[in-house]
């Protein structure tokens, strides 16, 4: 099963140096998920070839527009090319005013149904689940109540050996026991099949976690543990540690510190501030503390790694 993060917006606030506002695409067994939509996404998509009408969920972390700002054209766009499937928006609460004002000062009426689901900015909890992943949130310490995201992939079965069950004759209606782990017996020897003997181990489940908007803040450590991909506000280098305290941001180092906190296996670090041209002093710092960190690269797409291996 594909689990993927395409880079869509990787700067703060201000578009510059060719990067643009806050927006990620996350691919999970061929279904788009988009986190964030900054200002000109629907824009991006096109030009980075995303086929964005397969997205059926959208989740929203926080009320600055440039996590926002896009939404409205991305919805209207929607509606211009007919669609008709229902399209989930989660989101702090605000914005169901904010789009339904949009919606009437142009007399328009979408011709799908939108369906807003509020946030809860002050509890932790799991908003959204399929055959496939749950989406969990993440309270974070910004100005204003801004929660990440926690995509999990579930565990899946174990994988049968077929030559094991040819070898041990074993009817084809005990499978589905043996691949939830159970143990059986054979009815000609007496003897018990142990499932590790006719099973492989299947791949460990695949963790994101999207921590955006925030201030150092350790406390949000057990909700990412062991996560294979960290994405972390980095707004600033450590020079400006202050400038980032007085934002409610993160410096390179803080980053780098929860992610080696939260035994994460990368750390991917982004919504960079536009004083910042070039990104590879910004790289290094983090890379002192947490030597697995990677940018966030618009149009780049970053793959977790699939393992096999007991949980």
């Amino acid at each position: 099963m594909s689990f993927a993060v395409t880079v869509i917006g990787s700067n703060s606030a201000i578009p510059a140096h060719g990067r643009h506002p806050s927006a990620q695409v996350v691919t999970i067994n061929d279904r788009l998920y988009l986190i964030d939509c900054g200002e000109g996404t629907q824009m991006r998509f096109n030009e980075l070839g995303i086929k964005w009408m397969k997205i059926n969920q959208i989740f929203i972390s926080h009320l600055h527009g440039d996590h926002f700002f896009g939404l409205i054209g991305v919805l209207s766009t929607y509606h211009l090319m007919r669609r008709n499937r229902p399209l989930d928006v989660y989101a702090p609460a605000p914005l169901a005013d904010i789009i339904k004002m949009q919606l009437e000062a142009g007399e328009s009426q979408l011709n799908y149904e939108l369906r807003f689901h509020e946030l809860d900015t002050v509890n932790t909890g799991t908003i959204y689940e399929n055959e496939d992943i749950t989406v969990d949130t993440i309270v974070l310490n910004h100005r204003i109540p801004c929660v990440g995201f926690v995509f999990r992939e579930k565990q899946r079965d174990r994988k049968v050996i077929r030559e094991k069950l040819q070898e041990f004759q074993i009817p084809v209606e005990l499978i589905p026991d043996i691949k939830k782990g159970m143990d059986i017996l054979d009815e000609k020897t007496g003897n018990r099949i142990l499932n590790k003997d006719i099973t492989i181990d299947p791949p460990l489940p695949r963790t994101y976690a999207y921590c955006c908007d925030t201030a150092y803040y350790p406390a949000m450590v057990p909700f990412i543990a062991n996560a294979d991909l960290v994405y972390h506000d980095c707004t600033f280098d450590e020079a400006s540690s202050q400038r980032a305290t007085d934002t409610f941001h993160s410096t390179t180092k803080q980053a780098a510190s929860i992610a080696l906190q939260a035994n994460a296996k990368k750390l991917m670090i982004g919504h960079f501030s536009s004083k910042y041209d070039d990104l590879l002093p910004l790289l290094r710092e983090a890379q002192e503390v947490f030597s697995n960190t990677i940018l966030a690269i618009e149009g780049k797409t970053v793959e977790l790694e699939r393992v096999t291996g007991t949980p």
